[in-house]
């Protein structure tokens, strides 16, 4: 007895391991990337129509696609288990029973130029019969797993024949035992109005445009008890339903939206109807790196190595430019590292990595930011030492704006009368010497080394593992040991772990991620007892003399400022004002002032630990958490001890830190 075509398929599902596979006439996909109790189909989703079938079909492709629905498979693609159908329901209708599943006309049309002959709709109704036997054997799989299931039937419809009143979500609830799994359903529909679409007023209702009375439900109702079946009908507003063009960015927030909203139901469902009562909406998605988000991570990487911002941006002459403007008062003339790539040829690469070809929409969506960062990067660093450069700066760093600036005055006033530094008495050799011994001992395998081509005293090469130490720097014993815990134990731990993530975007750095590496490592500095009044100080100097920049653009008032009305040295006044000068104007640094605010507040609510699998930015938390529960990333091997026994901090300085208000805006 020949083998049905179905059998390939039975065979994978009764394996119980995950498995892509289509069916033998094309009709449908099954993905199993993970066994959880939940299901999703887009049964309408396919555009397919038999040749001999197209030939008698009387409605145009765009006809039959207004009434299909395309792009449902696309919402569910980042979910573990799916099914999605290429054929047309045209052909035959998934939704209707076997009997009435082939339509003479539809919506009011005609369908048929001439009748389907016997041997062309046995074929369609063998198509039929697969498809429920191989749902069949899904749904009972997971039943068996579990001890019950979810089956999300995905569907959309066209906004323009229901009116702009119609909800973005309709769940259809006619043919659903109410008493049973009312919650559910209210779980589903209210996290389905909490997806963000704006502009767009998103709705999430009951029955108001279909009342769920499809085939699917009524199948799995009568074959599988402990089952639910929700029919969810999203609204066409990702596309232009009479064109079919879509809407890509309206697409990309419906899908990320969706995939939340769904998993959160389902991890809801597992509670109350499974054995598995401590399941998270993370616990429902797939885990696990496919090879094309590994792919595109690898070319990704391989595309941006070695352009990182500093190198380019650090003038390389800066001794001997001080020494001219301190001693004449010669106006500073900066030379820079020539760029060693491409930047047109390096955009078009960026823009061609096929980041549309990601199955989930948090990760396209973090993958596009950033390809855009890095585009806007390589302007940046393009454009040094040129008039574009402050602008492109702005684009990329941002500005501080009032609130940063009313922060910075604050500081200012409150430690107007501070008592002078301790003195530095250790050189920059004496510093890298204790500063590797301090490297060793927190199991930190890098290097520490002396140069004068860096404008800050001390910085970590993220390429090179290296903490490069300025040779003209010198230290107190407090700011060596702040230092310690700001660049080893925050920018050379996140360096080193981003470098053992799975996907190399940690080791590459997410969008400014410079708001929180600065914010973590000053952080680092207060739990350890080192952050002082001075070192709060210095960074509100940094915000104005990048407010100086921007307003006056001229070099020597912003020495002149900080000198007399801020009390700097001339030495100190002048390295400041390079540090916001370097390119043509690098408005970075008022992102340490802001950060700490920042991750201070976040540090009080939660744990920091997934902020140090790599270079990070605390904006991105929600997906890093998620993230880590699937175990796209890894654990991180270095965290600063700090994070977990802080010392004593100074009450003053924890005054200060929390009178600084929240900025009005967050870059990133």
């Amino acid at each position: 007895m020949p083998i049905p075509p179905e059998q390939d398929l039975l065979d994978l599902i009764e394996a119980g391991e995950p498995f892509t596979a289509t069916s033998a006439d094309g009709a449908f996909t099954v993905r199993v990337d993970a066994w959880v109790p939940y299901v999703a189909t887009a049964i309408h989703a396919g555009h397919e129509l038999r040749p001999d079938l197209s030939k008698r079909c009387l409605l145009t492709p765009e006809e039959r696609r207004q009434e299909e629905d395309p792009y449902t498979g696309d919402l569910i693609a980042s979910l573990p288990i799916t099914v999605v159908c290429h054929d047309s329901r045209y052909e035959y209708d998934l939704n209707r029973p076997l009997a009435r599943c082939i339509y003479e006309t539809a919506w009011g049309k005609p369908v048929w130029r001439r009748a389907v002959t016997r041997t062309q709709r046995a074929r369609s109704h063998a198509k039929h019969r697969t498809f429920y036997r191989v749902l069949d054997a899904l749904v009972t799989a997971v039943e068996t797993r579990f001890g019950a299931a979810l089956v999300f039937d995905v569907h959309s419809f066209n906004l323009a024949r229901h009116g702009e009143a119609a909800p973005v979500f309709n769940l259809g609830t006619s043919q659903i035992d109410l008493a049973r799994w009312d919650r559910v359903i209210e779980r589903l529909r209210e996290r389905l109005a909490g997806i963000d679409l704006a502009p767009r007023t998103v709705t999430a209702l009951c029955d108001v445009v279909f009342q769920g009375r499809g085939y699917l439900i009524a199948h799995i109702n009568a074959n599988h008890a402990d089952t639910l079946v929700v029919p969810t009908e999203v609204a066409k507003v990702f596309m232009n339903e009479v064109s079919g063009e879509l809407y890509p960015l309206v697409m990309e927030q419906l899908a990320a939206g969706f995939k939340h909203a769904l998993s959160d139901t389902a991890a809801f469902f597992a509670r109350r109807h499974t054995a598995r009562r401590k399941a998270r909406r993370h616990d429902m998605l797939s885990t696990g790196i496919d090879p094309v988000l590994q792919a595109l991570d690898r070319d990704l990487a391989r595309l941006v190595k070695g352009a990182e911002t500093l190198l380019y941006v650090s003038p390389v002459n800066v001794t001997s430019q001080r020494r001219a403007f301190l001693k004449r008062g010669i106006l500073p003339t900066f030379h820079y590292r020539p760029l060693a790539h491409d930047p047109y040829r390096f955009r078009a690469r960026l823009y061609n990595l096929p980041v549309d070809t990601l199955a989930d929409p948090d990760l396209q969506l973090l993958y596009h930011t950033v390809i855009d960062s890095l585009a806007a990067r390589m302007d940046l660093i393009t454009s040094v030492g040129t008039d574009r450069f402050v602008y492109n700066s702005l684009r990329y760093y941002g500005e501080p704006d009032a609130q940063d600036v009313a922060n910075a005055r604050f500081i200012l006033h409150a430690t107007a009368t501070l008592p002078p530094p301790a003195p530095r008495t250790i050189s920059a050799g004496d510093a890298a010497t204790r500063l590797a011994v301090q490297a060793a001992a927190w199991n930190l395998p890098c290097k520490v080394e002396l140069s004068r081509r860096i404008v800050a005293r001390a910085l970590v090469n993220n390429t090179r593992k290296t903490l490069v130490i300025n040779r003209d720097a010198r230290f107190s014993e407090g700011e060596l040991q702040a230092l310690a815990h700001h660049e080893l134990g925050v920018h050379m731990s996140t360096t080193l772990n981003g470098r053992e993530q799975p996907l190399r975007i940690f080791s590459l750095g997410l969008p400014v991620n410079t708001l929180t590496q600065e914010g973590l490592a000053i952080l680092a500095e207060y739990l350890s007892g080192h952050l002082t009044l001075d070192r709060l100080r210095g960074l509100a100097l940094r915000v104005m003399a990048i407010d100086l920049m921007l307003r006056h653009s001229d070099f020597p008032h912003t020495v002149q400022v900080l000198h007399e009305e801020h009390g700097m040295a001339r030495e100190a006044a002048f390295d400041l004002a390079v540090r916001v000068y370097r390119g043509g104007g690098l408005t970075k640094d008022y992102l340490y002032l802001r950060g700490i605010r920042e991750i201070f507040a976040l540090w009080q609510t939660r744990p920091l630990d997934n902020l140090f699998v790599g270079k990070t930015n605390h904006t991105w938390l929600r997906l890093i958490d998620e993230l880590r529960a699937r175990e796209l990333v890894t654990p991180p091997i270095h965290v600063p001890p700090i994070f977990s026994t802080p010392g004593t901090p100074d009450p003053v300085v924890e005054f200060v830190i929390r009178s600084i208000q929240a900025p009005r805006r967050t870059v990133g």
